[in-house]
């Protein structure tokens, strides 16, 4: 089977990889990109191409759909409660700095 064929793929797993492509551009993901990510993820969650039937092995595993939104927020949890408000303060003031240049600028 030559790289890149879909045959050997259930139509189940083809909606599902459509799907997961679709959420990756509404979000401003390249198509391609959008592409690689949706097939990699229902590899990792299904264990690859498989056409339906019985006795085809592990149930599917959901992690990788849920993996993106754990990811987030772990640099910030790192930092101290110092560090973390040094950091609002500073974008408080550029937030300020900003608003005064638009509003000199018209």
């Amino acid at each position: 089977m030559p790289q890149g064929d879909k045959s050997s793929y259930s139509n189940k797993q083809k909606r599902q990889a459509q799907h997961i492509e679709e959420g990756y551009e509404k979000r401003g993901t390249s198509k391609p990109e959008a592409e690689r990510r949706a097939w990699a993820t229902v590899n990792k969650e299904t264990g690859g191409g498989r056409k339906s039937g019985s006795g085809r092995g592990h149930p599917t595993n959901t992690a990788p759909s849920r993996k993106g939104g754990h990811i987030g927020g772990a640099a910030s949890a790192g930092r101290t409660a110092a560090q973390r408000s040094t950091s609002a303060k500073k974008a408080v003031a550029i937030r300020k700095r900003n608003a005064e240049h638009r509003a000199s600028a018209h």
